[in-house]
């Protein structure tokens, strides 16, 4: 039978079966059965393929479950990303490694878009995703709308 360990983001449920897909690869896979959860969670576990035709997933042992908690922030962006933006375009995008644990994203948008920026970003399943990745259980949205800079944060616990 086929194996597979990894993180997973829950991206349907109901009471009989979810659908999970590993964060790192986009592989989707279908569960036949499963305890309780929920769209976005977070969940680090070992799959099994359930015989003979092996498209349908069995959880053998999961690690964790988590939440990942999306804020929109009243603080502004730091001063490494307010310095980050003065060299960027509108539409540009950098990413920074956080000491430790985490990833901080430098984004520039039109200063009249940074609102629906900041919504976008919050509602995006790929967000979360991205968090477990990085293995974040926060996700901090910091804008300036004068400046045109969002500076997401991907926070460890």
């Amino acid at each position: 039978m086929t194996e597979k360990t990894g993180t997973f983001l829950v991206t349907e449920a109901d009471a009989e079966s979810a659908i999970l897909r590993d964060v790192e690869t986009g592989q989707i896979h279908t569960l036949s059965e499963h305890d309780d959860y929920e769209r976005l969670d977070v969940v680090g576990a070992t799959l099994e393929a359930e015989p003979p035709m092996e498209v349908v997933w069995t959880v053998v042992e999961e690690s964790y479950r988590r939440t990942v908690e999306l804020v929109d922030s009243d603080l502004s962006p730091t001063q490494q990303a307010m310095e980050i933006a003065e060299s960027q375009s509108a539409g540009e995008l950098e990413r920074v490694e956080r000491a430790g644990t985490g990833e901080i994203h430098v984004l520039s948008v039109p200063p009249a878009q940074v609102d629906d920026a900041v919504e976008d970003v919050l509602a995006d399943e790929e967000t979360i995703a991205r968090a477990a990745r990085v293995g974040a259980v926060r996700v901090e949205v910091r804008s300036d709308a004068d400046a045109g800079v969002l500076n997401v944060r991907y926070l460890p616990d």
